[in-house]
């Protein structure tokens, strides 16, 4: 026990002269940016296995974000395989931004958005997908578009990550 009190000592005085050194000019570092960014930060685990009452998948405001998204960008668009690619993408990262806007910055939820764009030709479509998740704190919501030339689907998964 004496052994460790005596290498805390040692540590925190040899962290001093540092501090120390570096506070009156003299530079014990030789890259001058690595004086400027300032002590090292580490950051310990919470252990939170579960979210917090206030911090849970908004299940229905994310099915809300998703209708607007698609009635915004989709209501008077026909299909056009060329365009869809990059009304895909467009979709897909305004809905992932509104929703992790939604669940706020200290957030535990990792967000995946699927959206699926087809012709609608009369034909019918499925759409399925798997996840292996923890369903007491997992959620998803989805919604479906349809006009006379195209389908919609688009699915946002909110994977709780501890």
């Amino acid at each position: 026990m004496a052994m460790r009190s005596l290498f805390k000592r040692k540590v925190t005085s040899v962290m001093l002269q540092v501090r120390r050194g570096s506070q009156s000019g003299h530079s014990t570092s030789t890259n001058a940016e690595e004086e400027n960014k300032g002590p090292q930060i580490g950051y310990e685990n919470t252990f939170q296995l579960a979210p917090k009452d206030s911090q849970k998948f908004p299940t229905k405001k994310a099915e809300d974000i998703l209708k607007n998204t698609f009635l915004t960008h989709l209501l008077d668009s026909k299909y056009n395989s060329d365009n869809c690619k990059n009304l895909i993408a467009q979709i897909t990262e305004t809905v992932k931004t509104q929703v992790k806007a939604e669940l706020g910055s200290n957030n535990r939820y990792k967000i995946v958005v699927l959206v699926i764009i087809g012709s609608n030709q009369g034909q019918g479509a499925r759409v399925a997908s798997r996840c292996l998740w923890y369903p007491k704190y997992d959620r998803f919501a989805q919604y479906e578009y349809h006009n006379e030339s195209l389908f919609a689907v688009g699915i946002v998964y909110g994977v709780y990550y501890e």
